[in-house]
């Protein structure tokens, strides 16, 4: 039975799909919040350029 145990590979299957889906969850956040700041540098930058030219 132990033998049997330790041979299924059913549990370690759901947990590797668990992993993965965690680590691309990660990658999808730190992309996102990268993209984040640079789009809101750029909009600043354009606010700063109209905040100028209108005084």
């Amino acid at each position: 039975m132990i033998k049997k145990l330790w041979r299924d590979e059913e549990g370690a299957t759901a947990a590797e799909y668990g992993l993965l889906v965690a680590l691309i969850a990660a990658i999808i956040i730190a992309g996102a919040t990268a993209l984040g700041q640079n789009i809101n540098t750029k909009l600043q930058g354009v606010a700063d350029t109209i905040a100028g030219a209108g005084g």
